[in-house]
């Protein structure tokens, strides 16, 4: 039942095939939706394939926090920075950075916490509905999860951000470790490690071998999905929408980083800025059980279902199409470097770009817009994966039913 009263859309459309694009689409489907998905390259092209498929809501966090600052100006501006900003005369990211920054408060940080804790919540739910329902691919148990550090003092900035979430009402399953015990535990981790902090509860993928699955699903069920289709324009259609010559009920806007093209003249004005991350694989002589994250350095190791080892990190505020920059690859090498035993850090493959679609106050555009037929699933920063099958479950919900569920509320693409 369409609670407006309206007709609920029979055929809708949805422009992106990463995760948060296919898992809209599957949700869609399971309320009786014709979908047809169209993307300008393929399923799991974008962010959806590099990254390093951390399944971890319990820290999914608002990204401008206090801390950011800290890096400082000079920092920023290194290539081999974790966080990086390329000298720019352009505005719209100068506009973007001084928005950003506004919301590196920790009132601001709490505000945007809380707005996300009923996605978080619902999160690992949302994946195991998606395998309930067919999809072929599973997540895997992160056990153990590991935050490694050389010292019991740089734990001591994660372990306040754990008070931090806590404090607004986000659970956290984590315990201490020394280094002889993360060693222990994970055999990947050198020497160097004198620190370290366990999560429980949280899960991890492949994210590319996934989306394919769940692309696969959409499929099976029916859907149709079209690669190589840069739509350049939505255009109003009475309640519907016209893309090119085919018209559809409704069309869902999950592009990514390129978001604010498509739904700006839609009454969407907030930026989504391209956060760039980096990543690529090696071969290592112990594939680690979980994930490990070295978070001083800001790096995400991953066990690929290859058998190899992802190492990811990096935030670079930069135009989506830029080309890799080889000095960011180098960078996450030089951190790496000393932590991991038996990581072949130069026999590196699939180097890999890919750009977070980011807010300036940390919390994704999941909604309706200005046109009763135009929706918007984006700008989840780093939390794309995560919280990807959540977003399709709800946004399909509002679609069909013209209600906006209560956890989408504060995360109104017109807000």
């Amino acid at each position: 039942m369409h609670t407006t009263g309206k007709r609920a859309p029979q055929r809708v459309a949805v422009i992106g095939a990463g995760m948060v694009g296919l898992a809209t689409a599957w949700h869609l489907q399971e309320r009786g939706v014709e979908v047809t998905v169209l993307d300008r390259e393929g399923v799991a092209a974008g962010s959806s394939w590099g990254n390093a498929g951390w399944l971890t809501p319990s820290i999914a966090v608002p990204l401008p926090e206090p801390a950011v600052l800290k890096f400082g100006l000079r920092a920023v501006l290194s290539p081999s920075s974790p966080v990086y900003v390329p000298p720019t005369a352009d505005l719209r990211l100068l506009r973007f950075l001084a928005r950003f920054t506004r919301n590196c408060t920790h009132r601001r940080w709490q505000q945007a916490m809380r707005a996300l804790i009923p996605l978080n919540n619902e999160a690992l739910a949302a994946f195991e509905e998606l395998e309930a329902g067919g999809v072929a691919a599973r997540t895997r148990p992160a056990e153990p999860f590991l935050a490694a550090y050389r010292t019991e003092a740089e734990r001591a900035m994660l372990l306040e951000e754990i008070r931090h979430i806590r404090a607004c009402g986000q659970d956290v399953d984590a315990d201490l470790l020394d280094g002889a015990a993360a060693r222990r535990e994970e055999p990947l981790l050198s020497d160097e490690i004198g620190a370290a902090i366990r999560f429980s509860g949280e899960r991890f993928i492949d994210p590319a071998a996934y989306v394919h699955a769940l692309g696969d699903a959409v499929r099976q069920r029916g859907g149709t999905i079209r690669t190589d289709r840069d739509v350049t324009a939505v255009t109003p259609d009475g309640a519907g929408v016209r893309l090119e010559e085919e018209r559809y009920d409704a069309v869902v806007l999950a592009t990514g980083a390129r978001l604010n093209r498509l739904a700006a003249p839609f009454g969407v004005r907030r930026i989504v800025q391209a956060g760039r991350g980096y990543s690529f694989t090696v071969e290592v002589d112990h594939l680690p059980r979980g994930p490990v994250y070295l978070p001083a350095q800001r790096l995400a190791c991953t066990p690929l279902d290859d058998g190899r080892l992802r190492i990811a990190g990096m935030m670079e505020f930069r135009d989506v199409d830029a080309p890799l920059d080889p000095r960011r690859i180098k960078a996450l090498v030089t951190a790496a470097e000393g932590l991991l035993v038996g990581a072949r850090l130069d026999e590196r493959k699939d180097e890999w770009v890919g750009a977070r679609p980011c807010t300036a106050d940390g919390l994704p555009l999941i909604g309706g817009t200005r046109h009763p037929g135009v929706f918007v699933a984006g700008g989840h920063g780093m939390w794309g994966i995560t919280l990807g099958p959540v977003t399709g479950r709800l946004l399909a919900e509002q679609i069909v039913t013209g209600r906006a569920p209560e956890a989408l509320r504060a995360v109104d693409p017109l807000r």
